[in-house]
């Protein structure tokens, strides 16, 4: 059964990025919700199951090393996979991440194949789909 993927990041074109990599990929996913920093990604999860997020380091009000640090204090949400996207890169960082809850980490700026590779294990794909998704991949806005 499909879950629900959240993505958080502050901009409005990531998450149509993220949205659309997930769609030529043929993950397999229920909803798709979003919120634009960590405090609204926490009432998104107060108000859905998600299986999945992917998730941005900077951003305003609550960043995302915030919001995993939120998360793994609570019972109920420390064992959610978390996937990273983000232009932050020090090993230093990403170990941090990992600690606070992290499965993965996807650089920004990311080629589909990566965010596509890093939620595959976590949502899997659908079997009516083609290798590339259907699409050409050229039109990814």
């Amino acid at each position: 059964m499909a879950g629900n993927v959240l993505i958080v990041d502050d901009s409005a074109t990531i998450r149509r990025m993220v949205r659309r990599t997930m769609d030529m990929a043929g993950l397999d996913y229920a909803e798709i919700y979003e919120a634009g920093n960590g405090i609204e990604a926490l009432a998104q999860l107060a108000k859905h199951e998600v299986a999945v997020m992917v998730v941005d380091i900077n951003m305003p009000t609550m960043n995302g090393v915030q919001l995993l640090q939120r998360m793994k204090a609570n019972r109920d949400l420390k064992h959610l996979p978390i996937v990273i996207a983000s232009t932050e890169g020090s090993q230093t960082r990403i170990d941090q991440l990992v600690e606070y809850g992290a499965c993965a980490y996807v650089r920004k700026p990311f080629q589909p194949e990566q965010l596509r590779d890093a939620l595959m294990p976590l949502l899997g794909v659908r079997e009516n789909v083609t290798a590339n998704g259907g699409n050409s991949g050229d039109d990814f806005f």
